[in-house]
């Protein structure tokens, strides 16, 4: 590990110690969370993450635009704790928020987190467990865990300072969304996007 303060180099590697200012500096194409102060690899999403978030993103903004709301992708960088920091595949402000920076790190709680959960365990650990705590500690009001394997969705409400399950859908539509009246998510429509990509293995060889 190099040492918090250390003269900046042209990237940072996980295991890196990092005050959260020195991670919200970090090039674009540094990736990692900070935990505990330490860098630390972020997961790798395939097509069907793609395809999930951006579907999202697309339908959430289409209601809360109107509404004079946002939606942020995944490279908004949320100073959760004084020593973490972590990069939620979507995030949504509901209309009436407080004033959001145009840059830099995020220290305004969104009222909604979105993470799609890859398929590896500990990738799931980590959106199920780690991230859990991390935003409910910060004060998310909502959390949703998009499970595309399992083709389901879990919204959590913050109650207590720890999240309770209060819907699960995997197919139709959901217009009943917590938090978020009028918002329809078509699961169905969602699901069958996904389906267009081809069922093939990735070829990691040289063309």
């Amino acid at each position: 590990m190099r040492p918090v303060n250390e003269t900046p180099t042209a990237e940072h590697v996980p295991g890196d110690l990092l005050t959260l200012e020195e991670w919200a500096a970090m090039p674009e194409d540094d990736e990692g969370e900070l935990v505990d102060g330490v860098l630390v690899e972020e997961e790798m999403p395939d097509l069907t993450h793609e395809t999930v978030v951006i579907w999202l993103a697309a339908t959430i903004r289409a209601w809360v635009f109107p509404r004079r709301g946002f939606v942020f992708g995944s490279e908004a960088k949320f100073a959760v704790a004084p020593r973490r920091g972590r990069k939620p595949d979507l995030t949504v402000y509901l209309p009436g928020c407080p004033p959001l920076p145009r840059r830099g790190l995020v220290r305004v709680p969104p009222d909604v987190v979105v993470e799609v959960v890859s398929p590896t365990a500990r990738d799931r650990r980590r959106d199920r467990s780690e991230k859990a705590g991390d935003y409910a500690a910060f004060g998310v009001r909502w959390y949703w865990l998009v499970d595309p394997a399992r083709r389901s969705i879990d919204i959590l409400a913050l109650g207590d300072g720890r999240y309770d399950p209060v819907v699960t859908a995997s197919a139709g539509v959901l217009g009943d969304v917590p938090g978020c009246e009028g918002l329809l998510l078509d699961f169905d429509a969602l699901w069958a996007e996904v389906d267009r990509l081809a069922d093939v293995e990735a070829d990691d060889g040289e063309r």
